[in-house]
């Protein structure tokens, strides 16, 4: 059973729905869905106070650096924020990452790929790939390397370790996916039983946002839904997702496909809990319970010591 604060939650996320896509097919325009998911974004969650944070360069985009203030361990959390490849930014995520760096000790780079429409798939892939590279060719190793992410950029972060095989680059240590969409086609069967619940996404704005992002590309192209990619030889992967999201089918069929593929697997699915419930952390219960273990994953998979 949900805790007593997930309704003050709920009302916030009812909240990003209108501020952003709204409750019809008919989308704002961009610049103000925008606007509405940087404001609502600002309301939603509690910062850490125990790290710092300073800007600085990642393959020539900007990204933040945050930091635990006793000195983070060993290693980095690479953080590509979710928005539907359209909306949000790394300032508007920068709490969510506080977080995980809170919770694991390890530090984080969130990073400003760039989004639709002014840059459309397969922009934002090839950005989280040279962003990749760039960490490694500062000489930090791929076993001390967590890909993470949410929604939009949970999807992004499977495309890259697709991305990063495919290139013959050496895998990250894992990947944290936080409620990722993986299928812009959206033929999961959650997108029809969870769609009284679900009090974020929709069918007809999600496909209508996911027509932004693909530009006129497949749909079922493995880098934009990576749902029909190949995930032999992939990081292994941990799952979040929420149980009442018309997207829980993206990540229990990722989960069983690349379980299937070798992959080694971990999905947590957290009762009536909505999309990304993690960035309500200081705010939720269960937010904080699912850094916590995002915390300790990181750990485990960069051996830091708790």
């Amino acid at each position: 059973m949900a805790s007593p604060e997930a309704d003050a939650f709920h009302e916030l996320v009812r909240q990003f729905r209108d501020a952003t896509i709204g409750t019809s097919a008919t989308l704002p325009s961009v610049e103000d869905m925008r606007a509405g998911a940087e404001m609502t974004m600002a309301m939603v969650g509690v910062a850490p106070t125990d790290v710092v944070v300073t800007e600085r360069q990642l393959a020539g985009r900007r990204a933040l650096r945050i930091d635990h203030v006793r000195g983070s361990a060993p290693g980095v959390v690479l953080y590509l924020h979710g928005g539907a490849y359209v909306l949000n930014s790394i300032e508007s995520h920068q709490k969510l990452a506080s977080g995980i760096v809170s919770a694991s000790g390890v530090g984080a780079v969130v990073f400003d790929y760039r989004m639709a429409p002014e840059y459309p798939f397969p922009t934002a892939v090839n950005d989280a790939l040279s962003a990749y590279r760039a960490l490694l060719e500062e000489g930090m190793p791929a076993s001390s390397i967590i890909v993470s992410g949410d929604s939009a950029g949970g999807g992004l972060s499977v495309a890259l370790l697709v991305s990063i095989r495919d290139a013959g680059l050496p895998q990250p240590a894992g990947a944290v996916l936080l409620s990722p969409w993986t299928d812009l086609e959206g033929v999961g069967e959650t997108m029809l039983t969870n769609l009284g619940v679900d009090l974020m996404v929709q069918r007809e704005t999600m496909f209508a946002i996911g027509a932004i992002y693909l530009n006129g590309a497949d749909v079922r192209s493995p880098l934009a839904s990576p749902i029909y990619a190949d995930f032999h030889g992939l990081a292994p992967l941990f799952i979040q997702v929420g149980g009442h999201e018309v997207l829980l089918d993206d990540s229990t069929r990722l989960a069983t496909l690349a379980a299937h593929a070798g992959v080694e697997v971990r999905l947590h699915v957290f009762p009536e809990m909505q999309h990304v419930f993690q960035t309500g952390l200081g705010q939720l219960p269960e937010a904080d319970d699912a850094i916590a273990l995002i915390g300790a994953y990181v750990r485990e998979k960069l051996n830091v010591a708790s």
